[in-house]
């Protein structure tokens, strides 16, 4: 159209680098981050992180290179999700309880210039270096994190390491560091490496544009308009870059209170001594809390939301935590969405009917129903994977969950087979089924992998498992089919880790079960014993189908 323009004074790149960049002027003195005795300001934050960039620079990092990271939630991780895309580099920040084997296979694949690791970790990476060497990839170049508040440490200079300190290249760079913008908004910004739950963990490739409209719209998921915000950091960095909440904490000015160690008396304390008003992370944050003793469990002065993403959550342990002053909200998402995608506040299923939940008796079930539309996740369906049709919004008819979103990764890391998969018919196919009530929420079924066909009928072992969560001795439980001989047909099998010091017999949890689940959902094996789990505590439902079916 005549007299139109796409200009740098209408058009700006999308990238949360920006977010810091206001914060450093809108919120200057205000605090950004609190580490045990550790406080800066935003401009102070800002400031750091010019300093990081133009050190990475001088390191010989150009656009476009990786940078790795191996530590817990730090001021110095924090720090790092502004500084490398700053530097025009692209973070990967690495989940901190792999091991040396797998470890080695990221770095291969992601031939990063630098990997920043906290001291606690050094020896997994030298572990890692060492594998890289006999398969003839090149390391890359270490960065030690030192503790704060010690004194610096030092690493042999072996292998060819080179001896770089985090507050070595703190003093190194400058503060009028130009920061490098992406040249399109659709360059990348991060890898996330999704949980491997087959085994084979795909790197998942965000772009400053997502991760920039991503940010905004978890104002809105986590409610987090209200200030001031305290955000308490019990959700890992290396998910999602902390479900992009690095980046939204900056963009409201908030106070990230960051921790090395989760308990539930770090919990208590942090929220009583810093007016902590959110935190987040898997459903296991709320057992920590509903479980902890009571003498470090109280009650809170003002309500804390928490936000859990995951399995089906139990709702004795909600009814707990909500009872100590906690507000939760559900949600549900993945690594390929940047972490939850959406969300709702915590309530009894309507078929529950407002009774108590107080009884051992009690047969109400917690259905997670994510709603619909949130904002920026421009499509949400369930759908028939095969004729890619909307299936209908009965609350029975179960098809595979979908999203369409300017929020989605751009594709997996050098990989475009499992992109163009995953992204078929012009939709994101999550492999999770669900059913669509008629009024337009979703109901998490299970995933397409794990649900159960017995006689006809589809048994979600999510249900199955919500179910032996509840018994008091059961501490975990996982649920996978199992061909049964004699009645030529798959049967659930349950494998179950009781509590310490507790006893029950299959006998026993086949009658819990009874009283809360249809008879063909009721496991007909049962299982004690420790679960496998891969390196982000995911139980591995295909080692356990092995071993069911070579149950005699």
């Amino acid at each position: 159209m005549e007299g139109l323009v796409q200009c740098s004074a209408n058009y700006v790149a999308l990238t949360p680098v920006s977010f810091l960049e206001r914060a450093a002027t809108v919120y200057r003195d205000k605090t950004s981050i609190v580490y045990g005795g550790l406080r800066f300001s935003w401009d102070k934050t800002h400031k750091r992180c010019l300093k990081l960039a133009s050190a990475l620079v001088q390191l010989g990092v150009t656009p476009g290179d990786f940078v790795a990271t191996l530590a817990p939630n730090i001021p110095a991780l924090y720090e790092l999700h502004f500084s490398v895309p700053m530097a025009g580099a692209i973070i990967s920040a690495l989940n901190t309880r792999v091991d040396a084997t797998i470890l080695a296979s990221l770095l291969q694949q992601l031939q990063a210039k630098l990997i920043f690791v906290d001291y606690q970790y050094t020896d997994v990476v030298l572990q890692a270096f060492d594998i890289l060497s006999i398969k003839n990839g090149k390391p890359p170049r270490l960065v030690l994190i030192p503790e704060s508040d010690q004194p610096t440490s030092s690493l042999s200079n072996n292998q060819g390491l080179f001896n770089l300190d985090y507050f070595a290249l703190l003093e190194m760079g400058s503060v009028d560091f130009q920061v490098i913008k992406p040249s399109n908004e659709c360059d990348p910004i991060s890898v996330n490496y999704t949980s491997g739950s087959t085994g084979n963990p795909k790197g998942v490739v965000y772009s400053h544009r997502a991760a920039y409209l991503n940010s905004l719209a978890e104002i809105f998921r986590c409610d987090l308009r209200q200030m001031p915000v305290v955000f308490l950091w019990t959700l890992d960095m290396f998910r999602c870059n902390g479900w992009c909440l690095t980046w939204a904490m900056a963009a409201v000015g908030g106070t990230n209170i960051c921790l090395r160690n989760v308990s539930a008396k770090v919990i208590f304390d942090a929220i009583i001594l810093h007016k902590v008003t959110h935190l987040c992370g898997p459903p296991s944050i709320l057992n920590i809390i509903a479980n902890a003793p009571a003498s470090e469990q109280m009650k809170l002065p003002s309500k804390v939301n928490v936000v859990v993403a995951g399995a089906l959550l139990n709702p004795k342990i909600l009814l707990k935590v909500e009872e100590l002053g906690f507000q939760v909200t559900d949600g549900y998402g993945m690594t390929e969405v940047l972490g939850p995608a959406i969300v709702r506040p915590w309530k009894l299923d309507s078929d529950c009917n407002g009774s108590s939940m107080d009884d051992d008796d009690d047969q109400e079930k917690y259905k997670s129903s994510e709603g619909l539309h949130n904002l920026l996740m421009e499509g949400v369906d369930v759908k028939d994977p095969n004729t890619m049709k909307s299936v209908p919004s009965d609350g029975k008819t179960i098809g595979e969950v979908t999203f369409r979103s300017n929020i989605l990764m751009s594709g997996y890391l050098g990989n475009g087979k499992a992109t163009q998969e995953a992204f078929r018919d012009g939709w994101y196919h999550t492999g999770d089924l669900g059913v669509r009530h008629p009024n337009g929420s979703i109901q998490m079924k299970d995933r397409a992998k794990d649900i159960i066909i017995c006689g006809g009928r589809s048994i979600s072992t999510l249900e199955v498992e919500a179910v032996l969560l509840s018994h008091p001795m059961v501490s975990e439980a996982a649920v996978v089919g199992k061909f049964d001989c004699d009645l030529k047909e798959v049967v659930p099998c349950a494998f179950l880790k009781l509590k310490d010091g507790r006893d029950a017999d299959a006998k026993e949890i086949s009658e819990f079960c009874e009283d809360q689940l249809p008879h063909h959902m009721i496991p007909k094996v049962t299982v004690v014993g420790d679960l496998p789990l891969n390196f982000n505590g995911k139980v591995q439902k295909f080692v356990l189908r092995e071993k069911a079916n070579a149950l005699s």
